[in-house]
């Protein structure tokens, strides 16, 4: 069975709901990291075997499988087939592992993954009445940007809590405090504004043209921790979780050029060596990373000890803390080394595409290693990945 590499990554920067990306359609932004990828590679589009890109909203301008719609936006053959999927935050993670099983039982040579979200263009949705039109009575409005619409009243109501209300949740059974998850909010934007000024995330960034953004719009070098302090609780009375320790809402695209060993005339910057997926309770869902990473290590062959470094999607600090606490072989100090989605921005479909990215150029700039970038998934799921140079 042949191997997977990565042979490229790159993704745009990610903007701020509402902010520069905000009027730029979700396929346009997916073409562009498509046709980025395939010309930085040199690579002729038409030996692509498939398109696959993860898309959490698929409500809007993404509603008729953004990964073909892109793909022929970018100028690829019609040739090349494209397929879209949806694992919500962990879709373009999710992309990348189908990818990589597509290259290892011989249906592909040459896959190109990824992901995309613009939260700021997802749609207001209407419930529609079961009786003919028109309609009776007054349809409810739904905002899908993010979260919970049109719940299903049979599921138990512990699972059907929000996000932020499990990360209250995991804050409180993990015994983790306002201090440490503000602490670990301001050094995710310190690290990343470092990692921007030294020129750490040049390599895997293409602009949006006419859309140019310096860095990714969310990051806030300069906040402080009175800053942090003075935010109010979002989603407990006395709570601890606020704007300012949970990830942004974003818009943006990530690709993942992945192929079999020799498939491109270009050197792989990492290889895929495990993979791994897990689910557990909705209302607990940020924890569900660990047993996914600790079952790709072992598909690997390899423990924490090999590990050098993870990146693990921030979409709340005391999600992150949690699962660095149930993580006790792993050194803090190599957890989101330049900053993670706290700082960086969480655009859904996105987001996995740019930890694995984000770790496969780690991995060249260290001139080898092991990597893990794993996501945690609302509902209660969790993914991840080994990396190896």
């Amino acid at each position: 069975m042949t191997g997977t590499y990565i042979y490229d990554a790159v993704r745009t920067p990610f903007g701020r709901a509402g902010g520069a990306l905000s009027g730029v359609r979700p396929d346009d932004l997916a073409a562009l990291v498509m046709r980025t990828t395939a010309e930085r590679a040199g690579l002729d589009p038409a030996r692509i075997d498939e398109v696959i890109f993860g898309d959490a909203n698929q409500g809007g301008e993404d509603n008729r499988n953004v990964a073909r719609f892109g793909a022929l936006l970018a100028g690829f053959p019609s040739s090349v087939p494209g397929v879209t999927v949806n694992r919500l935050c962990g879709s373009s993670v999710e992309s990348v592992i189908q990818g990589s099983r597509a290259i290892e039982t011989g249906d592909a040579a040459i896959v190109l993954a990824g992901g995309v979200e613009s939260m700021s263009r997802a749609p207001f949705v209407v419930e529609k009445s079961p009786k003919p039109w028109p309609a009776a009575g007054n349809p409810t409005m739904w905002n899908t940007a993010i979260g919970w619409r049109m719940v299903n009243p049979a599921l138990r109501s512990d699972w059907t809590i929000s996000n932020g209300e499990s990360a209250e949740k995991l804050a409180q059974i993990y015994g983790i405090s306002r201090e440490e998850q503000d602490a670990f909010a301001l050094l995710s934007h310190r690290r990343a504004a470092d990692a921007w000024a030294a020129g750490i995330y040049d390599g895997e960034i293409v602009q949006v043209d006419g859309y140019e953004l310096a860095r990714d719009e969310s990051i806030r070098p300069d906040t402080t921790p009175e800053k942090m302090a003075g935010l109010k609780p979002l989603f407990a009375k006395d709570g601890s979780v606020t704007a300012g320790n949970s990830s942004p809402i974003n818009d943006g695209a990530s690709a993942v050029l992945l192929g079999a060993e020799g498939a491109l005339d270009v050197e792989p910057l990492a290889r895929i060596t495990g993979r791994g997926v897990f689910g557990n309770d909705p209302d607990v869902f940020g924890v569900a990373p660990v047993e996914a990473a600790n079952r790709a290590l072992a598909r690997a062959g390899r423990t924490w000890a090999d590990v050098d470094f993870v990146e693990l999607n921030e979409a709340f600090a005391a999600q992150s803390l949690a699962c660095a606490k149930l993580w006790p072989d792993l050194d803090p100090a190599n957890l989101n080394i330049h900053g993670g989605a706290l700082a960086i921005g969480h655009p859904l479909g996105a987001s996995g595409g740019r930890i694995i990215g984000h770790a496969a150029h780690e991995l060249v700039r260290r001139g080898g290693g092991v990597a893990v970038a794993a996501i945690c998934i609302g509902v209660g799921q969790g993914l991840a990945v080994v990396l190896e140079r």
